[in-house]
């Protein structure tokens, strides 16, 4: 390895040799397999194969006998063990010859050339020879621990899994899949130097930093991913954890939470007359029930022109309007001044208390947790429409979160809000699914803290279908306060409840399309109506 620094030069200066064509990249990954069938019935029958990276990785999940369980195997290509001892010597070049900051900055083809060429040259360098089996599979573990994330990059290419989550090492790292939950997987990181290292990559790709002084991490992988670790065995007592909750690249739309069965037509279609006349909705529900989801398809509806302001800890929401400011908070450093900030430190209520001077026309906070629900809803108070969520099981438990300290609004700024959608993660026929439970309309909020409500829509388990129960109080506010007759409201409801079905029916499910589609019937609703129908 006495070469590397000579050839780091010829690398930095771009001298690299100009390949043969028959030495040209041959490397190629597929990203975008097609979409199994997963099979159903008897989970004991269950054993099939799906590509993650292909042709090179797949998922293999099966019934494992011994432990009465299904199980998620990742299946890479075989090394042999002079296959594994060339990987680590062309590892190891590797990292001196490559730019980490162009592997970050470049994406697809692009870096997967530029990373054979640097083993092209190591390779002729080193004087090693290899035959196309083995250089196609050391070149893929090249790429997914250069360009990935090491041994969890298949896991982080499965469309199918929610959450990645590593509890220590020695330990198997378990998914959360959308079909099949909870599995146990084959990745496993066995030493504890090994995850420490990976957890300080994971706080460099979030751009955080973790250590034995600042041992948790809180964050967004470019990707959008979620992160959550830990760095000491005093935090946790078997070492560096991890947990990563995915996201998908293009949020679900309404027409797809309607595939899903997740809420129906009615609801959103009244969702959307709501937003349209900018009325405030807050999403509730507990861990893993989809508030954000459901809170990222009612954005489709927002109309084209708004001017949308929207406040996140870690990037989740991902929106297809021209007009809108995503806005992300930051952590500080050092140490916390009188008032418990840290230097630097930007927060959801300074994110949110400066949005209101950006002339917002909706406002949305991915989650209210403390001081900025005050400014949230003093912004409602003014003339401004606003969307949330918030972690509560019910309508009467986030009315005592906000009325109690640390937030402790009043209970008439909390009347400013009109809806209130509640979700949960129930289980349908042996099966976890997410389901809106219940539309809740405030009427009215006592001093001490209860609540008249309206719910015009409640999920009813038995049958698995939404019910309409009562007439919407929010649709006579609205026609009081517009001086539209309650007839003409209902009959733009009805036309939003075609257009929503008739987008279904057309199977319109792309992200763009539906937003395109929903543009449309802004500018000429008969029009769009009559596309669909």
């Amino acid at each position: 390895m006495k070469k590397l620094p000579e050839l780091k030069r010829r690398v930095e200066s771009r001298s690299l040799p100009e390949l043969p064509e028959k030495h040209k990249t041959i490397f190629k990954v597929d990203l975008t397999p097609k979409i199994p069938e997963f099979p159903t019935g008897d989970k004991k029958e269950i054993d099939f194969r799906y590509p993650l990276i292909a042709p090179y990785a797949y998922a293999h999940i099966f019934w494992n006998p011994k432990n009465q369980e299904l199980f998620y195997e990742v299946e890479e290509p075989k090394l042999l063990s002079e296959e594994k001892k060339v990987l680590n010597l062309l590892e190891d070049g590797i990292r001196e010859l490559i730019n980490i900051s162009y592997l970050s900055l470049n994406k697809g083809d692009t870096v997967i050339d530029y990373l054979e060429k640097n083993l092209k040259v190591l390779l002729s360098e080193l004087r090693i020879t290899l035959n196309k089996e083995s250089y196609l599979k050391i070149m893929y573990y090249i790429y997914r621990d250069f360009v990935g994330l090491d041994k969890i990059e298949p896991l982080m290419s499965d469309i199918y899994i929610e959450d990645i989550e590593c509890n220590g090492f020695g330990h198997p790292i378990f998914v959360v899949h959308r079909k099949y939950r909870n599995l146990k997987t084959n990745v496993i990181f066995k030493k504890t130097n090994e995850l420490a290292t990976f957890v300080e990559r994971l706080a460099q790709k979030a751009g955080q930093y973790i250590s034995y002084a600042t041992p948790l991490l809180d964050g967004a992988l470019p990707d959008g991913s979620r992160v959550n670790a830990t760095f000491t065995e005093d935090v946790s007592s078997r070492g560096p954890t991890f947990t990563i909750r995915k996201f998908t690249k293009e949020p679900w739309t309404p027409t797809h939470l309607m595939y899903l069965n997740s809420t129906s037509v009615e609801i959103l279609a009244y969702l959307w007359t709501l937003i349209e006349h900018e009325k405030n909705v807050m999403v509730i529900g507990g861990t893993g029930s989809g508030k954000t989801t459901l809170l990222n398809g009612l954005t489709f509806f927002i109309p084209p022109s708004a001017r949308i302001v929207s406040i996140e800890d870690t990037r989740e929401l991902n929106l297809e309007h021209s007009n809108w400011l995503p806005a992300v908070s930051r952590s500080g450093v050092g140490l916390a001044n009188l008032v418990g900030q840290k230097y630097g430190e930007v927060t959801l209520f300074n994110l949110l208390k400066e949005s209101f001077r950006m002339n917002p026309d909706y406002v949305i906070v991915g989650e209210i947790r403390g001081e900025e629900a005050y400014v949230l809803f003093q912004g409602m108070a003014s003339g401004h429409p606003s969307f949330g969520t918030m972690h509560a099981d019910s309508v009467d438990s986030m009315i005592k979160r906000l009325v109690t300290p640390p937030i402790n609004l009043s209970s008439s700024l909390v009347e400013i809000m009109d809806t209130v959608v509640v979700m949960a993660h129930v289980r349908v026929k042996g099966k976890n699914v997410r389901r809106v439970k219940e539309v809740v309309e405030v009427v009215e909020i006592n001093d001490d803290g209860g609540a008249i409500v309206n719910k015009p829509f409640v999920w009813n388990p038995s049958t698995d279908y939404f019910d309409y129960s009562s007439e919407s109080h929010v649709f006579k506010k609205i026609a009081e306060e517009k001086g539209i007759d309650i007839q003409q409201l209902n009959m733009e409801f009805e036309m939003k409840r075609r257009f929503l079905f008739g987008m279904y029916n057309k199977s319109v499910f792309n992200f763009h399309d539906v937003q395109d589609m929903i543009n449309k019937f802004y500018k000429n609703p008969e029009d769009a109506l009559f596309e669909v129908e």
